[in-house]
């Protein structure tokens, strides 16, 4: 019931916007893109169309952005090519060429189309940012900035910043970029300096040695390495350069943002074995399928790890006790096994682990599990002995849990590293093939040393 009475708030919300357009300015275009969802949830399609179509154009294409894919592509799909071009014309540089990116997998006529609508410099930034492709530092950086010759009067060029945010609205102006007269970057000034500097004077005036020290990417850089630059520097912006040194374009932090959200949720997802654009259709049919794959591949390696028990099936009748304790083994072993391969993905997508290091991340992995599985060995080893009053069955459920742990940190560790040298995403395989090891090796130790010792 408080559900449903927020929901109706919201959409109240919504509508007296839509109907005091002028108010919407005074909105991220994140909290529009959530009441919609709710719309789109709640609603007929028809009416969560009408409510895209009644957003002023100037704030729609912020609000697309802002959808995810399934309700976005309803969107994209109902929208004329005029009104996109609206849109589109509002964005900054690379947010609009993300928008089109989106329009043309769905239809590369009305792309055209919008394209023709827009102006001849909006097109030519489009165009040259769709140039790069998404692995390159470039696909991400705005052309809109703002910079100045060395030996420009600073307040004229403060002058020509008003002038643009005006004009143009440019935003998240943290500095002044500062050029030569070719257009190759030289340093950058924060504004809360330039401020305090005299109007009358030049940049050149001013320039020390740290103004120097701007940390530069090239337009054809890795994602990985804009992202980590970001990392190791807590910057919030970044100038990006062409082959030659020219300066060409900005990256933001809230680009960064996005992309490390995206690529956590993704390796999250991977580790499940789910699929995010799957889960975002919320088709239940392929949803359903799509797991379904996954479980699959579960089911094998579990009736793997079955056959291993099936081999001592006469060992496990032989002593009951056994099959209380054997899941404890193969427990212990997989979560154990699952810290060190949490560990290992996360240094590897990160890249905080080089090859040469990689014996070194091994063997501290298995010390780290041997040193756990040897604390536990004596904990499950002296409850085993006070369960069922047999010293040499705790022997053998501590010397099951040091082998299982052992090897859980080995496979744990080696198994994404290894998988990252084939060129497979550690994060989708990993977990199932640690799974089967631990269980495997669990119960195979477990029940080998139980027939050795106990029958």
């Amino acid at each position: 019931m408080l559900k449903e009475k927020n929901y109706q708030i919201q959409k109240e919300h919504l509508e007296e916007l839509i109907a005091n357009p002028e108010h919407f300015e005074h909105k991220h275009a994140n909290e529009i893109a959530k009441i919609l969802k709710e719309i789109y949830h709640n609603e007929e399609k028809d009416i969560f169309l009408n409510y895209i179509n009644s957003i002023p154009k100037e704030y729609l294409g912020e609000v697309l952005l802002e959808l995810p894919e399934y309700i976005k592509d309803d969107a994209l799909e109902d929208l004329s090519a005029k009104e996109l071009a609206e849109a589109v014309e509002e964005l900054d540089s690379d947010d609009a060429a993300d928008l089109i990116q989106d329009i043309e997998e769905l239809d590369e006529d009305k792309t055209q189309e919008i394209l023709e609508d827009l102006d001849d410099e909006d097109v030519k930034n489009i165009q040259k940012l769709r140039k790069y492709s998404d692995d390159e530092a470039g696909s991400l950086m705005q052309t809109e900035l703002f910079s100045a010759k060395l030996d420009s009067n600073i307040g004229r060029s403060i002058q020509r910043l008003k002038k643009l945010k005006d004009e143009t609205g440019l935003d998240n102006i943290y500095h002044v970029f500062l050029i030569d007269d070719f257009g190759y970057l030289i340093g950058f000034m924060p504004l809360e300096d330039v401020i305090t500097f005299d109007f009358n004077k030049t940049y050149r005036d001013y320039l020390q040695e740290k103004y120097k020290r701007v940390k530069s990417l090239k337009d054809t850089a890795s994602i990985d390495e804009l992202v980590k630059t970001f990392e190791d520097f807590n910057i919030i912006v970044l100038p990006i350069v062409d082959n030659d040194g020219k300066l060409i374009g900005r990256v933001t932090y809230d680009d960064i943002i996005d992309i490390i959200e995206d690529r956590a949720t993704d390796q999250i997802y991977k580790m499940a074995g789910v699929d995010e654009e799957v889960e975002e259709d919320r088709d239940v049919t392929t949803i359903t399928k799509k797991r379904a794959i996954w479980l699959g591949i579960n089911l094998v390696t579990a009736i793997a790890a079955s056959l291993v028990i099936g081999l001592f099936d006469s060992t496990i009748q032989s002593y009951v006790a056994l099959a209380v304790l054997m899941p404890i083994v193969a427990s212990m072993g997989g979560n154990a096994g699952t810290q060190s391969l949490t560990v290992m993905v996360r240094q590897l997508a990160l890249e905080e682990i080089k090859w040469n290091e990689a014996k070194a991340s091994i063997i501290r992995e298995v010390l780290v599990s041997l040193l756990n599985g040897l604390i536990f060995a004596i904990i499950m080893g002296a409850i085993a002995y006070f369960w069922f009053g047999n010293v040499k069955l705790g022997f053998v459920m501590a010397a099951a849990m040091v082998i299982n742990l052992f090897f859980a940190g080995l496979f744990g560790a080696a198994i994404p590293l290894t998988l990252k040298r084939l060129n497979i995403d550690p994060a989708v395989a990993s977990s199932v093939l640690l799974t089967t090891v631990t269980d495997m090796v669990g119960f195979f130790a477990f029940l080998g040393l139980a027939k050795l010792i106990l029958i």
